[in-house]
């Protein structure tokens, strides 16, 4: 039952809850830190041979955080190997 609860909440996002983490009205942390945990949390499921969609949570957050500018070029520089951010 809780895990159905879990599923609801990530379906019925629509913005990025309060995190203590990150206080001040400035998200930038925030988004850097989402985008990270994301593919973070990918690279660790596979490599166990989890279940991916657990990490859905981090995606729905950065990508209301971060501009896609931003985000397009993380991903091309996580393709390109010159993503300054460890993974």
């Amino acid at each position: 039952m809780a895990e159905e609860d879990i599923e609801t909440k990530i379906k019925n996002y629509k913005t990025a809850p309060f995190d203590s983490r990150f206080p001040n009205q400035n998200q930038t942390r925030n988004c850097w830190q989402n985008y990270l945990d994301f593919h973070r949390c990918q690279k660790a499921m596979t490599t166990k041979g989890g279940n991916v969609s657990v990490c859905e949570w981090y995606q729905r957050v950065y990508q209301s955080l971060c501009p896609t500018s931003w985000v397009t070029d993380w991903d091309e520089q996580r393709a390109e190997g010159t993503f300054p951010g460890k993974i």
